[in-house]
């Protein structure tokens, strides 16, 4: 249906960038500012934001080089996935009171012409499980391991990341497809919990020598490593593989904030030795086949093969920065979700 837009603008706070970074981001890369979003035109609608997005490639956004998605411009609202509702429509497949997930930005309020807009069921799963294991991280996890992984039943795969939003569904879909499970993460909570959801072995890097650790829970060898981390991480699983492992290159978040290049893998010739293969991958690439993995995953969630798990922080959208910085410090068990919650100034 469509429904009449009305003649009055939104009202909305929104985080600007207002300066790029160098290392970590602080108060001054960003700026808050109020503005009007205009009622929707023929083909528009607007949709008021619930929960945003908070994943570890939006730091990468920020960086002016040349990568696999434009970065945000100086001044342009930050790029962000959203959840929201639509509350007036001029379009014929939103209509007000539709739920849907999209790259609306850090705002209270975005105006949407539908591209790269989905309808979601929160029936099915609350708004923060559409933003993690059914949204980017969910997709991220299921095409890194089935397609570029290229993972089999008997298979041991390490993740690195595990307890992160990607990692721990990464891993969940490894068990779910027969395969002996190892996971890296830091903390002894994280490390339980991932044991809890049916993780064969769990690696403390905070506390443990990785590479000999790798080494003694599986002895002989690795057959896929999921890596997010990068670092001495990557080496430590190129260290331990298994002839013909695939290594999959999702994310190196220890280096996302160094200001220098860090040193690249000193251990690559393992791929030779072990006649192994490294490939990096984009989950955009796959986006024609999203509803695929959604289903998958969906089903899973639903009979408790895989467990999403999310840590949701409330505030307005001026504690983004600051939840921002949250997720390279470890604060996140699973998807970190900022939920927005009116004259709300802080994350808590």
């Amino acid at each position: 249906m469509t429904d009449s837009a009305p003649t009055a603008p939104f009202t909305a706070r929104q985080v600007l960038l207002k300066q790029r970074p160098h290392g970590y981001p602080d108060a001054t890369t960003w700026s808050v500012v109020t503005t009007e979003i205009p009622a929707p035109g023929d083909g528009e609608f607007v949709v008021r934001v619930s929960h945003l997005s908070l994943d570890p490639a939006m730091r990468g956004w920020l960086n002016d080089f040349s990568s696999y998605i434009p970065p945000v411009e100086i001044g342009a609202v930050m790029r962000a996935g959203a959840t929201g509702t639509v509350v007036a429509s001029a379009h014929p497949s939103y209509a007000v009171g539709d739920t849907v997930s999209g790259a609306f930005g850090v705002t209270e309020y975005a105006l949407s012409d539908g591209r790269g807009v989905t309808h979601i069921d929160l029936e099915t799963c609350g708004a923060p499980t559409w933003l993690g294991a059914l949204g980017m991280p969910g997709m991220t996890a299921y095409f890194g391991l089935k397609d570029v992984g290229t993972v089999q039943p008997g298979d041991t795969v390490l993740v690195s990341g595990a307890a992160g939003a990607v990692g721990s569904v990464v891993g969940q879909i490894a068990k779910a497809m027969g395969c002996t499970v190892i996971g890296i993460a830091g903390g002894p909570d994280k490390c339980v919990w991932l044991t809890e959801i049916g993780f064969d072995a769990v690696i403390d890097y905070k506390a443990e020598k990785v590479l000999s650790r790798i080494r003694e829970v599986a002895p002989k060898g690795v057959d896929v490593f999921f890596d997010n981390v990068g670092g001495e991480i990557l080496d430590a699983g190129l260290a331990n593989l298994r002839r013909g492992a695939r290594v999959v290159l999702c994310g190196a978040i220890s280096s996302y904030n160094e200001t220098s290049l860090p040193p690249g893998p000193r251990r690559y010739l393992s791929l030779l030795v072990y006649r192994a293969t490294m490939a990096g991958f984009v989950v955009f690439d796959y986006e024609d086949r999203y509803p695929e993995a959604v289903e998958a995953i969906s089903r899973w969630i639903g009979d408790g093969t895989v467990v999403a798990r999310e840590t949701v922080l409330h505030g307005g959208v001026d504690a983004f920065g600051e939840t921002l910085l949250g997720l390279f410090s470890g604060v996140n068990t699973g998807k970190l979700v900022l939920a927005l919650d009116e004259h709300a100034p802080s994350a808590g």
